[in-house]
This record gives C-alpha cells, structure tokens and sequence, in this order.
C-alpha cells in the first residue's frame, strides 16, 4: 500500500490534478466583480472616495512590499508553504469582507489581498518543480487553463445569481469563502517538492522548451499572466541558447543567490530586443493592473448600482473569453516581430489609449462596458506575444527571473500612479478624470514605440538598400573579371 502511494505521488498526473483543483477554487470567486458596489452599497456604507482614495491604493503598497521578499522565500521553502499562506490569506481576505466593517478593516483586506497577489508565484512555478520537462507543455496548459475556467465560471454565476436569483453580495462573498477554504484543503494534499529553481537545485536547470517543444498559448494575463508559446520568426531572430545560471546547492547562502541573479539580469537585459519588450511589458502591466482596480469604480459612478442593474460578471466573463482568444490566435500569426513588434505595441497602445479616452469622455455604461473589453484583449495580445518573444531560448530560471522583475519594475510604476493620482495623500483625483490620465498614460506609451518602430524601419530599409548596393558591386566586378579573363584568353590565343 506504501509503495502504490509513493509510486502514485511520484508521477506528474496526482500534483498536475491537485493543483488544477486548488486553482479552480482558488479562482471561483463569483463575488470579485461586484467588490465595488458591496463596499458601497447598504453592507459596509462607504463612500466612493473612501473606496477609491483610502482603501484600494492599500493593495498596491501591499504587494510591492511583499512581493520581492515572498518571491525569495517561495523559492527557498519550496513552494507548497507558500501556496498554504496563500490559502489562509484569501480565507481572513474574505472573513474581513464578511464581518468586518470601516475603512481601517477594509484597508487590512487589501493588505491581506496584496499577499494573496504576491503569493501568486508559488502556484506558477510549483508544478516545475515535481514534473520532468518532457510534461512541461502538458502540465502548462492544465494549471493555466483551469484559473481561466474557473474565473469564467465565477463571473457567469455571479451575474445569473444576482441578476436572475437576487441573490445579495454579502451570499456571493459567502460563496467565494467557501471555495477559497476548499482551495487551502487542496492545498494540504500537494507533495512538497524536493527542489526549487535557485536555492534548492538539482542537476543543471533544464530550459524552456525551445520552438520545437511549444508551451501553449491559450491563457490571459493574470496577475497575471505568462504565456509560454514560441514563435519559429522569433526563434529565427533570437540570440543563439544562452549559458545555464550558475547552480546553487540545496544550502546555498542568500547573497551568493542574489549575486547570480544579478548576474543573470545583466545578461538578459544586455539584449536590446528583450529590453525594448520589457520595458512595454513594465509600462503597459503598470497601466493596465491600474485601470483593472478601479475600473468598477467607474463602472459604478456611470451606472450606480442602487438603482441600475450590474453587469459586472458578465462583463469580466466576455473579457476573460476574449482574452484566451487572443492569446490562441498569436500562434497562428506568422509576422517577423524583429522588424514589426514595435510598429506593432505603438498601434495597439494607442487602441488601448482611445478606449481609456472612451471611458473617460462617455456617460453611457454600454460605451464603458465596451471600452474596456477592447482595452483588455489588446493588451493580452500584446502581452503573449512580449511573452515568447522574451522566452524563447532563455532557460527556466532566467525566464523565471526576467518575468518577475519586469513585474516588479511594473509594480513600482503603478504605485508611483498610485501615489500621485489616486492616493488622497496625492491628488486624489476623482474617477473619470484618473481615467483621462490613464488614456494620455497609454497615449505616452503608444508615443515611445511608434518612434522606435520608425527606426526599427528606417534602420532595416537602410540595411537592405546597402545589401543591394554590395551585391550589385560584387556582381558588376565579377562581370568585369570574367571579361578581363575572356579578353586575356583572346588575345593570347
């Protein structure tokens, strides 16, 4: 009986399923789109102010305190206690929501909640750690698509039971409570792993499966969010595999960690490439987990939900759908992202800008709702393919790494948005207009990359009409010798 339960804890399949299933219930939360209007609304009397101004910006300082040293310890514990302080972290997130009342105890659910984010990294890198390579690509797809299931089916129920059953938003937090503590049990069940990506390493790192192996594509952002796909231009463009990360024994010291990491990020932002799509990647994240925040809150002030029905699950449910779209559909562009991916962040930037100056100048709730589902599939797509362009035939740590200090760099950005418009600390803007610096924030970034695609362009159109100005002198002198030779020949004869 010991060794059938050993033999079955060992293969990939047991802790691919307990995972999918911790999150599934991890992300089964039909209340989330509606946290607006339940903070506002007869349940905890709050203002909008107190909600946008005091409570919301408590999450962003949360997660950047946290996220750097969580993103250490993962590592070093191996995971599973991590993923467990994620599990009781979302259940005191949603026992404060419950019982709890003031802007004091709202703001601890957001510090709670800022854990919850920055312990997102666990439940990611796990799997890699108990499952060989040659199941990477399988066991990628299961974990990411059962969270963009489960938030599909969270934001479809949430709507239909207020919508069709009036079910009230206090019973819709019961629910997520439920399924967050079913999420923590999962969790007790996952096998601890025996080694980790930096401070426990066995054996040489293996590296992300290059073009042949694909990752697939079909997932959104998450907090959000890595896709793993591979494009064959980007794999034709890329710079040739680069040397493992150095490797750290299973006891391996703190700063000789840090001081290889260092190392690593030096050299991948040694590629211009990859720093031009980080630097996207860190401005646009910072934009977009901003409008994601506060977005019902605008949602709310155009359609106050005290007296207008709430759309707001069925609105996140079309956005999640669109999204896995999008990131689906990367794989069958065959575009050279080397010469045309900046040409191609400065336009759909400047979509995303439109949408945010939509949002900003309408008062219909429709033109909103609509607005920020183009908002959010444009910046999936561009997101997934900044994802494999930054991927390709970088190993799993330094992919790993790239991922998390662009996020970290993201995080940083957002809070200084944070501090500045929305803090009442800062200027304390009201709602619509932190949606007008939103859209000109976006506009700035649509700015940026159009000018780098132009010299991309320019640069290329450049190199190609010096190629065809040698070619045609390397042709005119072959002509030339060849006659010199037939007229040599001639003359002796």
């Amino acid at each position: 009986m010991g060794c059938w339960k050993q033999e079955k804890i060992s293969t990939w399949a047991f802790p691919t399923l307990i995972l999918c299933l911790y999150g599934f219930f991890y992300m089964m939360k039909p209340s989330e789109p509606f946290l607006t209007p339940y903070l506002t609304g007869p349940d905890k009397n709050l203002t909008t102010d107190e909600v946008t101004n005091q409570i919301f910006p408590v999450w962003t300082y949360s997660y950047l305190a946290l996220l750097f040293p969580v993103f250490l310890l993962t590592d070093y514990v191996r995971y599973k206690p991590v993923l467990l302080l994620q599990g009781i972290s979302l259940i005191v997130t949603w026992l404060l929501l419950l019982f709890a009342h003031g802007v004091a105890a709202m703001q601890l659910v957001e510090f709670f909640y800022g854990m919850v984010t920055a312990t997102e990294v666990a439940y990611y890198a796990y799997i890699y750690s108990v499952v060989s390579s040659q199941h990477y690509q399988r066991v990628t797809s299961y974990c990411r698509s059962v969270t963009l299931v489960a938030a599909t089916v969270a934001a479809v129920l949430g709507q239909l039971l207020v919508s069709l059953a009036g079910v009230s938003y206090f019973h819709l937090n019961a629910i997520s409570l439920a399924s967050v503590s079913l999420a923590f049990l999962c969790a007790l069940f996952l096998p601890m792993p025996q080694r980790s990506m930096f401070f426990h390493r066995k054996g040489a790192p293996e590296p992300v499966p290059g073009p042949g192996k694909r990752l697939p594509v079909g997932t959104g952002p998450g907090p959000q969010s890595c896709q793993e796909e591979r494009s064959p231009d980007a794999a034709a463009g890329a710079p040739s595999p680069q040397p493992q990360a150095g490797s750290v024994g299973p006891h391996g010291h703190l700063p000789s960690v840090l001081l290889q990491l260092g190392r690593d990020l030096r050299h991948c932002y040694g590629s211009r490439q990859l720093l031009c799509w980080s630097l996207w990647w860190a401005l646009a994240t910072a934009g977009f987990n901003q409008v994601v925040n506060y977005v019902q809150v605008l949602w709310d002030f155009r359609a106050p939900s005290h007296s207008s029905a709430v759309y707001n699950g069925a609105v996140e449910a079309i956005a999640t759908f669109l999204s896995s779209v999008t990131s689906f559909l990367v794989q069958y562009m065959q575009i050279n992202w080397d010469h045309f991916g900046e040409l191609a962040l400065g336009i759909f930037s400047a979509i995303d800008a439109g949408c945010l100056f939509l949002m900003h100048f309408t008062t219909s709730i429709w033109a909103c709702y609509a607005g920020y589902l183009i908002f959010k599939a444009c910046y999936v797509l561009l997101l997934t393919i900044a994802t494999f362009q930054i991927a390709v035939n970088l190993s799993m740590e330094r992919y790993a790494l790239m991922f998390g200090f662009n996020n970290f760099i993201a995080l940083l950005i957002q809070t200084i948005l944070t501090i500045v418009v929305v803090d009442s600390r800062g200027l304390g803007l009201d709602i619509v207009t932190q949606f007008l610096i939103y859209g000109s924030y976006f506009a700035v970034i649509h700015g940026i990359f159009m000018i780098r695609s132009i010299c991309v362009l320019v640069s290329c159109k450049c190199q190609r009409k010096i190629v065809r100005s040698c070619t045609e002198q390397l042709n005119q002198a072959e002509h030339e010798s060849r006659e010199q030779i037939v007229t040599g020949y001639m003359t002796r004869l």
